[in-house]
């Protein structure tokens, strides 16, 4: 697909002059920096040396002080409390981390993750059944349970109290449990929107932790399990999750906890574990759990207490993973087919396919590898338990929670965020369905953004990129939504020897600038289509991020093609 280069807002030039001096920067790098809001020599600092100390107060969350007040109760009772988690990566990170903390000092304590096939996403009856029945009186939910709200009054019927953790869009009524932390409340001051589900589990133990003053567990020692949880939810790294992030590598680096070792281990990943590493290393292996069978096993896997525990536990998930690409890709193989022979469906502004035999566990998967041949709002819809349901993926700046949200009579139930989201719709309404969804987007989604977009930083001359520049590109790390890997475009590029295609999809150059000395090697992912192109023109026009190149033992800079154009 052709993609369109968007330049991000170009920053007032004497801000941009003022803001290089003080720090002591290139002008691409105070450009770059201002584009992120960065005006002046201490949120500069700020930025680039982030501190544990600045996270903001736990209590100034809603409902914070009632939580606190009400777990605190249930340990001074010794009452039984039981952590309940979703299945994805977010879910079992926030499940880990919390039972993991309460666990600790409190050994009246479990945990418990819903089947994905049997009980669905959320809370379930048969969850609050197991808490009733086995005398747990309090249930911690975490990454879910904004929106249960006929579950929690019937939890109430039982004498089983609920907190809630969630970080997913409230509806109209907030459930009626002993406390609701979750900074998308209308009614919540709290002064970031943005964490995750494993972040506001964090939270909540960093506050029970202010009040339990002789407790020798430290909160911080966990932030390896919200760096996980942020990457793989892919919320915005920004602000409080710029700085649990920073912090979260800095403890996977110490590589302390064994389940986590073993997933980096079994990954492949031999330099410094990046946003990026996780992202298609460690959360599709965490993930495989809940989508091929059950995600208890990824919650043990990450809390093993020895290397020869977590070992047997990441080679399950990694044989998992392995069959879960298997399953996905061939019903991504459907799903592409289906579109294409159908006129209508190929030329339609969404995407909205059912089959009921697909694997539950990996349709939000094959919506993203759709998006990737035909970029436009994707949902994909199987059968389970006599019910349509199915996971939602969305383009570049359209809210397919608020197009769902439109359609939101037809449907059963739905929650998630701007980009993904779940539904559950009766099997009949399917069609009727399909129809009103492509009515929504089509009647909203401007044209454009029906295109995939680079968006770039700014212009550089490659006599611009020396050591110090990519020196201080890393000090900018760790990057992911709202702080991405800066993307560059230079002008008036030439071939400097010839290219390489690799497995024929791939290439691998070596580029000069007219008038400039520097060479740089490049990969090209995925741009094998242009490698005609490239030998027909004299010159061409590159957008590209710079990274670094380790090969033999020797360490160069290399540019990684993000897309070419050609006069």
């Amino acid at each position: 697909m052709k993609k369109r280069w968007v330049f991000k807002d170009i920053p007032n030039e004497k801000l941009v002059d003022e803001l290089g001096t003080a720090i002591n920067v290139s002008q691409p790098i105070a450009t770059i920096l201002a584009q992120r809001g960065i005006k002046d020599f201490e949120s500069a600092k700020s930025f680039f040396r982030p501190r544990l100390e600045d996270l903001h107060d736990p209590f100034l969350m809603k409902d914070m002080d009632l939580a606190v007040s009400r777990l605190l109760e249930a340990i001074g009772n010794n009452e039984g409390i039981m952590v309940y988690g979703d299945y994805d990566v977010d879910g079992t990170t926030s499940v880990a981390l919390f039972y993991g903390f309460i666990n600790s000092f409190h050994f009246n304590s479990t945990f418990y993750i819903p089947d994905r096939y049997k009980e669905g996403y959320g809370i379930s009856k048969a969850g609050i059944d197991h808490a009733h029945e086995n005398d747990y009186s309090v249930i911690v939910a975490l990454d879910c349970g904004i929106k249960s709200v006929e579950l929690i009054d019937y939890a109430k019927s039982l004498n089983v109290d609920f907190i809630i953790c969630d970080h997913h869009r409230p509806g109209e009524k907030l459930p009626e449990a002993v406390a609701v932390l979750d900074p998308k409340r209308d009614d919540c001051d709290y002064p970031f929107k943005e964490l995750s589900g494993c972040g506001i589990g964090f939270k909540l133990m960093q506050a029970l932790s202010d009040q339990l003053n002789e407790l020798k567990v430290d909160p911080f020692d966990y932030l390896d399990l919200v760096v996980v949880s942020i990457a793989s939810d892919i919320v915005p790294i920004v602000d409080e999750n710029r700085t649990l992030a920073y912090f979260g590598l800095k403890q996977l680096e110490k590589q302390k906890r064994p389940g986590l070792n073993a997933l980096i281990a079994l990954a492949g990943i031999k330099n410094k574990i990046s946003i990026t590493g996780i992202v298609f290393g460690l959360a599709p292996r965490i993930n495989a759990a809940g989508r091929i069978s059950h995600a208890k096993g990824a919650v043990d896997l990450l809390l093993a207490a020895t290397e020869d525990e977590a070992y047997h536990f990441a080679d399950k998930l990694n044989i998992k993973n392995n069959k879960r690409r298997d399953v996905d890709s061939t019903i991504t193989e459907e799903a592409l087919d289906m579109i294409k022979e159908n006129e209508l469906t190929t030329s339609s502004k969404s995407t909205v396919l059912f089959k009921n035999s697909w694997h539950k566990g990996v349709i939000g998967i094959v919506a993203s590898r759709c998006i990737e041949s035909y970029y436009r709002p994707t949902i994909i819809l199987t059968e389970s338990e006599n019910k349509a349901t199915g996971s939602a993926r969305s383009v570049l700046g359209f809210d397919v929670y608020n197009a769902i949200d439109q359609c939101r009579d037809l449907l059963d139930h739905f929650g998630g965020h701007k980009y993904a989201a779940g539904l559950t719709l009766p099997l009949n309404r399917v069609k009727e369905f399909q129809e009103r969804f492509e009515e929504v987007v089509a009647e909203s989604i401007p044209d454009e953004l029906l295109i995939p977009q680079i968006e770039l930083d700014t212009e550089l001359d490659f006599d611009q990129i020396t050591p110090k520049f990519y020196s201080v590109l890393q000090q900018m790390e760790p990057f992911g939504p709202e702080n991405m890997a800066p993307t560059f475009i230079s002008k008036n590029v030439q071939l400097a020897s010839s290219l390489k295609v690799i497995k024929d999809k791939h290439l691998k150059l070596f580029v000069k600038q007219q008038d400039n000395k520097n060479t740089f090697g490049c990969i090209a992912f995925g741009l094998a289509k242009y490698e005609n192109q490239l030998k027909a023109h004299s010159t061409f026009n590159l957008a590209y991020s710079v990274e670094e190149n380790e090969y033999r033992g020797n360490v160069s800079m290399q540019l990684n093609i993000k897309d070419i154009q050609f006069d």
